[in-house]
């Protein structure tokens, strides 16, 4: 026998062993920020303020402070529910259009310092963050730029009082996770007395740049939201939905908050996009944002709330379900006792699992690292990945026996990415093949809901991408009997 020379053979083993490289990223891509973000999913909008003692949704500014008085507060009890929902956030809002403010602002009279609460030694903001740490979520800030009290709106005075401000909000009250930039601003208001409309350049006028800039420095890992981010997006909808083709890429440089047609141009991203500005979802769980007692007999089903959730964290969305704190300064037991059973209902849809019985194989994968089997490994650092070059290709699923399943869950690695432009699932039954869905994007998640069907394999073919395939995770629910 003839011996190969040891340079050979060392050459053979290093090859053998060489782990294959990952694929090139597809920009855009998110930033850590955003990539902790994206992991939230589901979180809670709180809209109390002085809106809730003068039964508005938008308050004109001239409003008394002494109106604000909730006479059983308590922001546990907020953070309880939340957590209890399977939520990990909530942003309050520290100050609306009316330009009042739930903490103690040094800038303003207009504030809970000169409310009868607490003898306006209170700080709703100070309760909340407490209580937040206490229940372990995040707490994010809803902040309206427009200010229908104070004097100096649409002078570039009002501009340094509106950064002081959120210099309050960014350095006393730790860690934040999210700042909320209302996009509705500028129209009539009391404006210190002058009861005026005052117009405003929205792109213009608060000089974004600068106040960004702000924000990444005294809360680096906080993400900024509005209608064009530059973080997050607005959905461009109150009804929580995101849409059945929506990317996470935008095209940003244009979009500025309040801009008319937003809706229509750029709700649903861009599969050009040069910027990553994921959307997220938001909707009351009662008809109006604030607390109004003849809508206690209106707060949403649990069949539309289940709707609401399949519709935004199911279509490449983040979920922001806004509770509407009463005048007593809790969340309504009716709207506790609705967001638990849907809390229950998630729980159970997700209870079981079946890719744990499943033999995974992929039409193509790059090799060691990357194998179809990732997919159902539940590590979120792992991926299967085709090879460059390759933009459509199948993963299989085959049972030992038959299955009864009625949901999917389908995640990208976004990290490197939105790719799928389109995907068909396709199943084998007793009866015989047959197309389950055609579907679009994917994005952060896809979540598919339908009747229970009977299944022996499961074929997910990803028919287009931008690049080489890079998913995730799959999920395959139902029972097994």
């Amino acid at each position: 026998m003839k011996l190969l020379p040891v340079f050979i053979l060392t050459s053979v083993l290093l090859v053998s062993c060489t782990v294959p490289n990952p694929p090139q990223p597809v920009l855009p891509i998110p930033s850590e920020r955003q990539r902790a973000w994206h992991n939230l999913e589901y979180y809670a909008f709180i809209h109390f303020n002085m809106n809730t003692f003068t039964g508005k949704e938008w308050g004109m500014g001239d409003e008394d402070p002494l109106l604000f008085y909730p006479t059983e507060l308590d922001a546990r009890q907020w953070a309880r529910i939340v957590h209890d929902a399977g939520m990990k956030g909530i942003i309050i809002t520290a100050k609306h259009h009316d330009g009042f403010c739930l903490w103690p602002s040094q800038y303003t009279e207009h504030s809970v310092k000169n409310s009868l609460w607490k003898e306006g030694k209170g700080d709703v903001i100070r309760e909340l963050a407490d209580a937040c740490n206490e229940f372990g979520i995040k707490m994010g800030i809803y902040y309206s730029p427009w200010d229908r009290n104070h004097p100096d709106y649409g002078q570039p005075e009002y501009i340094t009082y509106m950064r002081n401000q959120l210099k309050e909000l960014l350095i006393q009250y730790g860690d934040l996770f999210e700042i909320w930039f209302d996009g509705a601003n500028g129209g009539s208001g009391y404006y210190g007395g002058a009861y005026e409309e005052r117009r405003v350049d929205k792109k213009k006028y608060y000089d974004w740049p600068n106040t960004i800039d702000l924000v990444r420095k005294l809360q680096p890992s906080a993400v900024i939201f509005s209608d064009a981010g530059p973080d997050v997006r607005w959905v461009g909808n109150e009804q929580g939905f995101a849409y059945e083709t929506t990317w996470s890429p935008m095209m940003r440089d244009s979009v500025y908050p309040g801009m008319e047609s937003y809706d229509k141009k750029y709700a649903a991203g861009d599969e050009m996009g040069t910027h990553w500005v994921p959307a997220e979802a938001d909707v009351s769980i009662r008809p109006g944002w604030y607390y109004h007692p003849e809508e206690d007999d209106q707060v949403k089903s649990l069949s539309q709330l289940r709707d609401i959730y399949y519709h935004s964290i199911g279509r490449n969305s983040a979920l922001l379900i806004n509770f509407p704190v009463d005048r007593r300064g809790i969340i309504h037991e009716k709207d506790e006792e609705q967001i638990l059973k849907l809390a229950e209902s998630i729980r159970n849809d997700f209870a079981n699992n079946l890719t744990s019985l499943a033999t995974v194989s992929a039409s193509n994968e790059i090799g060691k690292g990357f194998e179809a089997n990732n997919t159902v490994d539940g590590n979120p650092e792992t991926f299967w990945a085709t090879q460059d070059g390759i933009s459509s290709a199948e993963l299989t699923f085959e049972f030992p026996h038959p299955i009864f399943i009625n949901m999917i869950d389908v995640r990208e690695f976004i990290p490197l990415g939105q790719r799928v432009r389109s995907f068909i699932m396709e199943i084998e039954t007793p009866m015989g093949k047959r197309t389950l869905h055609s579907g679009t994007t994917i994005g952060a998640r896809r979540i598919l809901r339908f009747d229970e069907v009977e299944v022996t394999r499961l074929h997910l073919q990803i028919t287009d991408a931008k690049e080489s395939v890079v998913l995730r995770e799959v999920g395959i629910y139902g029972r097994d009997e």
